[in-house]
């Protein structure tokens, strides 16, 4: 079984041109589940219900998000009918949406757990915690476990990297929107990637029009950011599962640039 994560969509071209090679690599590198976190997917903040149906419609199977999917008001009236859309697992309690969920695909129960850091971010539920207390829900009734953790430290994702080693199949970090070379299988048998990076304008700043994000440095002012137009990159991980034990096998790094 061949998984793509990927990395976060960012606004209109980062639909476009997620729509575009998501077709293209499920084609050519066999992809059965496509899981891609969406929570900039709209105008580079949240989800509405159209973008969301954007990214279904392009190839994804299952849409995680991260600290900014509050930020379109519009995801409340539709988070908690979508099953396989998730939010960060360790947000308090009563709070809408669900942060895992299990996708039946063929004969296997795919779980898929979403959290977020707290390093440089909301002080929510500790994500160590939150993470032991899923598993131990899920673990019997799932053959594949993976975990997007949105994070913005490179010590907190590598720390849950190793904490969960052996326990999960893969757990790949997003957030920053830049994407790390160092994707690997972990000593006891899970893939890692410490970034997932972006799908969107190649010639940003983390997917923002360079123009304004460089008045607010220069400033100390706050500035409008909008969403950077043009040619993309796209970037996510393959994960390669063997279906008769259910063990990671390899993983293999995309990342397209558009000339």
């Amino acid at each position: 079984m061949r998984i793509l994560m990927v990395g976060d969509v960012f606004g209109r071209s980062g639909r476009r041109a997620f729509s575009e090679h998501t077709a293209k690599i499920k084609r050519e590198k066999n992809i059965d589940v496509v899981i891609v976190n969406g929570e900039n997917a709209a105008h580079g903040k949240g989800l509405t219900v159209q973008t969301f149906n954007t990214l279904l419609s392009g190839g994804a199977d299952i849409v995680t998000t991260g600290n900014h999917v509050w930020d379109n008001k519009e995801i409340l009236t539709f988070i908690d009918r979508e099953p396989f859309l998730l939010r960060p697992a360790n947000y308090p309690e009563n709070t809408p949406g669900k942060g895992f969920c299990i996708y039946p695909y063929k004969a296997k129960n795919i779980g898929v757990i979403n959290l977020q850091g707290r390093i440089f971010m909301q002080p929510l539920d500790s994500p160590f915690t939150c993470a032991e207390e899923i598993l131990k829900e899920i673990r019997r009734d799932c053959d594949i476990i993976l975990i997007d953790f949105h994070a913005e430290a490179t010590s907190e994702k590598m720390a849950m990297a190793y904490f969960l080693d052996g326990k999960i199949n893969a757990l790949v970090g997003t957030h920053t929107h830049v994407q790390t070379a160092d994707e690997r299988i972990l000593p006891k048998g899970t893939a890692y990637m410490t970034d997932l990076g972006i799908v969107g304008p190649i010639n940003s700043v983390i997917g923002v029009n360079p123009d304004t994000v460089v008045e607010q440095f220069l400033s100390c002012r706050l500035a409008k950011f909008e969403p950077a137009e043009g040619n993309c990159v796209y970037c996510g991980l393959i994960v390669e599962i063997d279906e008769k034990t259910n063990r990671t096998l390899k993983v293999e790094r995309i990342q397209i640039v558009e000339e």
